[in-house]
């Protein structure tokens, strides 16, 4: 069994496609670096509930959080709201 394993043959067979666990493994990878960037990121999520009760009061109206913003120019926009 060794012997097969072993034999050219045998390895250039899984060397000529990629193998499915590059994709896989990527796409995990991938996953899970989305998740952590919305959990660190993002100001509906609140880690420390004794010293950030409100995180989403803390931004103003220039700073962008979202992971990818079309045709936002977030630098002209003006607040429109009252400070808490």
């Amino acid at each position: 069994y060794l012997r097969q394993l072993l034999d050219s043959k045998y390895i250039n067979s899984f060397l000529d496609r990629p193998p499915p666990f590059i994709f896989i493994g990527g796409g995990g990878t991938g996953a899970a670096l989305y998740v952590l960037h919305l959990a660190l990121s993002n100001p509906d999520v609140s880690w420390g509930r004794k010293n950030n009760l409100e995180p989403w009061n803390k931004l103003g109206p220039n700073d962008q959080y979202k992971f990818y913003s079309v045709n936002g120019d977030y630098s002209k926009l003006k607040k429109e709201c009252p400070n808490f």
